[in-house]
């Protein structure tokens, strides 16, 4: 089952094409990285999800119907830009962001004062925005983003700003929600978040999209034979046909060949008794070299 179907979804501003007929599905109960560089149409296919904008050409389904007004009472958004009230209080402005979603003042306020909890931040109610940190003040708009437990989350950039620590709280907060029953929707430029905790990507460029997948299938979609054999001994590498050595490294007693194998990979080439092999595996292109490599200026 999908919560979100984006079928043939064009849009163009004057001469140029932001969308070029991108269709994928998110899938219910997942984390769904939507990546892409900067002017590939990730933003422009947000703001449409949002209902900002409407698509010039194609359609998109919520919960398998055409998405509407309705609809955006069960979507939480977290702009990359973000949108509080600097003078008011965090209490003051969760409830207004409460209130405005349509959540009774009682439930409101027990969620509110689970979440401060939950963020450790119960004495930040009475400051006002403009006195808190960065970071905290992403905290606040985290919890205006999720607090009326929302079907679907859009999280753009949400890791702006925190350091080590709090990006960890965030992750395992967007995998509780998942756990949850909510579907999120990741937009991020750090590929190392992406795999750990993404389920499924899409990643577009220049207006289409270039690979979609769970992040194992995509990783593996660019695979190139290649792989890499750690150990310690001497072997004349250079007498094994078919092999093209693409690093050789030794260090602290250890050589570590990186190289393509023409053919099946065979380990018994490295069986020699007095060759000691500690690591033998094949090298899958990271979200950051996928990224790179398909979105390519270049290409």
């Amino acid at each position: 089952m999908s919560i979100i179907q984006i079928k043939e979804v064009s849009k163009f501003y004057a001469n140029h094409t932001a969308l070029d007929k991108v269709s994928f599905d998110v899938p219910k109960g997942c984390i769904f990285g939507l990546l892409g560089p900067n002017g590939a149409g990730k933003t422009s296919l947000i703001r449409i999800i949002n209902q900002i904008t409407a698509p010039d050409e194609g359609q998109i389904l919520f919960n398998g119907k055409p998405l509407n007004k309705e609809h955006i009472k069960r979507i939480g958004y977290l702009p990359e830009e973000r949108g509080l009230y600097k003078k008011m209080t965090v209490y003051d402005q969760l409830i207004y962001f409460a209130r405005l979603r349509g959540m009774d003042a009682s439930a409101a306020k027990n969620t509110i004062n689970e979440w401060l909890e939950k963020f450790e931040a119960t004495t930040w109610k009475k400051k006002k925005i403009e006195e808190l940190s960065k970071g905290m003040q992403q905290k606040i708009q985290f919890i205006v983003t999720v607090m009326h437990s929302p079907d679907f989350i859009i999280l753009d950039e949400p890791f702006t700003g925190f350091d080590p620590k709090n990006t960890q709280l965030i992750k395992d907060e967007i995998e509780n929600l998942r756990n949850q029953g909510a579907s999120i929707m990741l937009s991020t430029h750090r590929m190392e978040n992406v795999e750990a905790i993404c389920d499924n990507v899409v990643l577009l460029n220049k207006a289409s999209l270039v690979a979609q997948g769970t992040v194992m299938d995509v990783r593996n979609s660019l695979k190139d034979n290649t792989y890499s054999i750690t150990y310690k001994g001497n072997v004349d590498v250079s007498s094994f046909s078919g092999i093209t050595i693409k690093e050789n490294v030794q260090k602290d007693g250890n050589t570590t060949l990186l190289f393509t194998y023409n053919d099946k990979p065979d380990i018994q080439l490295f069986s020699d008794p007095m060759i000691q092999i500690s690591e033998y595996r094949e090298v899958i292109p990271s979200m950051q070299e996928v990224f790179l490599t398909l979105t390519d200026s270049s290409q």
